[in-house]
């Protein structure tokens, strides 16, 4: 098992910066009813700060007020969603990848600790852009304060 690279959050990569200036309609895939999860946390946050924020849970009909949807597939035609962030393993992020790119979305949000390189090269052949191992909140915090 691989070791997951620590996060630089003192040189935030362009692209990073620019995904979260762009989205507004997210939709979070592996969203947690329970507080504790760093998932909850930054879905709360990021409503908290006016974003749209679409949870994806099979095991959930709704969170933080929100209704939840089991896959990406699952969305309404008419949601139209920016941004697509990953909290799930690694091993897991493949199919999430190919259902958002399925959908049309071209940004592709891999959580805090997850990194794949394989979604993240077909996600890139197709056009999307991809941040892999940062955490959404942290980088709209940071940018927010760099831009202030």
């Amino acid at each position: 098992m691989e070791a997951c690279k620590i996060p630089d959050y003192q040189h935030l990569p362009p692209e990073a910066l620019a995904i979260v200036k762009e989205s507004r309609v997210i939709a979070m895939v592996g969203a947690s009813p329970k507080p504790e999860r760093p998932s909850h946390q930054v879905m709360k946050y990021l409503l908290e700060q006016g974003f749209e924020v679409i949870p994806i849970n099979p095991g959930q009909k709704e969170i933080l007020g929100q209704r939840c949807y089991p896959r990406l597939s699952e969305l309404p035609p008419t949601k139209n969603i920016d941004t697509v962030i990953i909290f799930r393993r690694r091993d897991q992020v493949l199919p999430v990848v190919k259902e958002a790119l399925g959908r049309g979305i071209k940004r592709i949000w891999m959580q805090e600790g997850i990194e794949n390189e394989e979604a993240a090269r077909l996600a890139r052949a197709q056009g999307a852009k991809v941040v892999m191992n940062l955490c959404f909140k942290k980088v709209h915090l940071l940018g927010w304060k760099q831009s202030v």
